[in-house]
């Protein structure tokens, strides 16, 4: 049957008063959804491990479901006067948020521009001159002018003035600040930061809807950033805390970090972590001790340094944890690797200092008491009998202890580091530093394939050549034969003689300052070597040689070169 003719009309507007009811519901639950969320929320806040970032969310959350509370009221209210009533309080609590938002991302970022009391006092002014404006519009009309309307539906129209754009354009720049300091620590920060990059997006997406309002009448001209703000909160509350808990920490250092939880599993690391210890890839929720055992066993020893081999070199890393708290209760804990190699190196070297401290004093102690003895005993007795045959024992002992003491000089200047090195030619030096100690029938024989350079400090290098041949001759006797040539390998060269050699259980003790097997020997010779090796960074051992002599093989590695 047909329609009257004003049934299509009736209809029309039927679907009309259908749609501005959907649509005006809709504005309605999106705002209390808004306020609902943020307060929900402010219980959940007190997980926050920072101080002032949880007072800032806190602030921000319960000025922005003030807010969404107010555009509620503003929207529901039976009298034109509630409706003016909420929408100034709206105003006020909107542009009061600004304030917890800066302070806020400042404190997650780590910086203290929200503690600067200049800051706080500016910010402070500022907020109650815009206040002062709005809170007395029905004067002057400068924010907004309110007036009726009944399209999309029946509401109280704001058509807003001058000083709301100077007001808008001031807390947009300022919140746009906030967005920065959050974007540049995601950015700067060694950790998987996109699902925060998608929350804080959320928060931005309602200035869409500001700008679209001021433009369209399709679209109600109001504040929508409450809801934004309650997106954000509800996905890191419900979704990403750890991860906004650790992002936090670790936009505090470049340093490694894992984060595991109250059962040692791991929640979360960031990417110097994983360069570190690769297998930290496929290690969340699973226990730490299997993934990275060596992070987990410092952990258990409460050891505080961690050796990592890198290449050719070692590092050192101060392990320490901080622990994560709930409600009062550890729920996990941060660990944090700090480079402290160089400090780890000077302690080690402090350490060697000190233990050859300790042997000098042990020499002195030990093995210039018995000459000092032999001296005094021989001089009373010259005293007494006036016998001067008692007084070469005393010479004697007087230029053992004037040898004891220049070794000692040796051996500790020889343990200095070298800074500066040339190439020197191997044979040369060896034949030069032979020239300074050989005597008797003892002879040098330099292999034929000794044609090399080796770089090195030739003062240092010619005082190993000259310790070693002594060596030789003192243990060898003086019709020794000292040979020098290069390793198979070809990465160093070595010293040996036909002597009676080194047992097998006396090599690794040679190369101890005063280890000696002679009456009259210091026990410094090998000991200075040794040093001399060390400061070049090189190796040594002590084996046998073909000859049933004693074998010193110097490793010189990549030092070593072919003519």
């Amino acid at each position: 049957m047909p329609l009257p003719a004003n049934g299509g009309a009736q209809q029309g507007r039927m679907l009309s008063l259908s749609y501005s009811s959907a649509l005006y519901g809709a504005y309605v639950f999106a705002f209390a959804a808004a306020a609902v969320a943020c307060l929900a929320m402010l219980p959940r806040t007190r997980h926050i491990e920072h101080e002032d970032t949880r007072r800032g969310l806190f602030w921000l959350l319960v000025t922005s479901g003030g807010w969404a509370a107010a555009h509620v009221g503003y929207l529901t209210m039976p009298t034109v006067g509630l409706q003016y009533t909420f929408y100034v309080i709206g105003l006020v609590v909107g542009i009061a948020s600004v304030g917890p938002w800066l302070y806020f991302c400042a404190a997650y970022t780590g910086r203290s521009v929200h503690r600067d009391p200049a800051v706080r006092r500016a910010f402070l002014v500022v907020f109650l001159a815009i206040v002062a404006v709005k809170l007395t519009n029905p004067v002057h009309n400068w924010y907004f002018v309110a007036e009726s309307a009944v399209v999309p539906f029946a509401y109280l129209e704001i058509n807003h003035r001058a000083f709301h754009w100077i007001a808008m354009g001031l807390a947009y720049s300022l919140a746009f600040v906030g967005f920065f300091m959050l974007f540049e620590l995601f950015v700067r920060v060694n950790s998987d930061t996109r699902p925060l990059f998608v929350l804080i997006g959320l928060t931005g997406i309602p200035v869409v809807l500001d700008v679209a309002g001021a433009v369209s009448p399709a679209v109600l001209d109001i504040t929508y950033s409450s809801i934004g703000v309650a997106a954000f909160a509800v996905g890191v509350f419900s979704l990403y805390f750890d991860r906004f808990q650790f992002v936090r920490v670790a936009g505090e250092t470049d340093d490694p970090i894992v984060v595991v939880d109250g059962g040692g599993k791991v929640r979360d690391y960031n990417r110097r972590a994983e360069g570190l210890f690769p297998s930290l890839a496929d290690s969340i929720d699973e226990p730490l001790a299997e993934f990275v055992p060596r992070l987990a066993d410092v952990l258990d020893r409460k050891k505080s340094i961690l050796e990592i081999e890198d290449g050719e070199t070692t590092r050192y890393y101060n392990v320490s944890s901080n622990p994560f708290t709930t409600g009062g209760a550890e729920t996990g804990q941060s660990i944090v690797l700090s480079d402290v190699t160089h400090r780890e190196q000077y302690r080690q070297e402090l350490e060697a200092k000190n233990e050859k401290l300790e042997q000098f004093a042990s020499i002195v102690s030990h093995d210039l008491r018995n000459p000092l003895q032999v001296a005094k005993g021989r001089t009373d007795l010259a005293i007494e009998d006036g016998n001067t045959e008692h007084l070469e024992p005393v010479v004697r002992a007087h230029e053992r202890m004037e040898q004891l003491i220049e070794e000692m000089l040796t051996l500790a200047r020889e343990g200095v580091s070298i800074d500066e090195t040339e190439r020197v030619d191997l044979a040369g030096l060896a034949r030069r530093s032979w020239g300074m100690i050989a005597g008797g029938q003892a002879s040098l024989s330099i292999d034929d394939d000794v044609d090399v350079t080796v770089s090195a400090d030739p003062e240092r290098l010619q005082q190993l050549f000259e310790n070693l041949f002594r060596n030789a001759i003192e243990h060898g006797g003086d019709d020794v034969v000292v040979s020098v040539g290069p390793l198979e390998e070809g990465d160093g060269f070595y010293v040996e003689d036909d002597g009676a050699g080194i047992p097998e259980e006396d090599r690794d003790e040679v190369f101890e300052a005063g280890y000696t097997t002679s009456d009259d020997g210091t026990g410094f010779g090998l000991a200075i070597v040794s040093e001399i090796v060390d400061a070049h960074e090189w190796e040594i051992r002590a084996t046998e040689a073909a000859s049933g002599g004693a074998r010193f093989e110097i490793r010189t590695a990549s030092e070593y070169a072919q003519e």
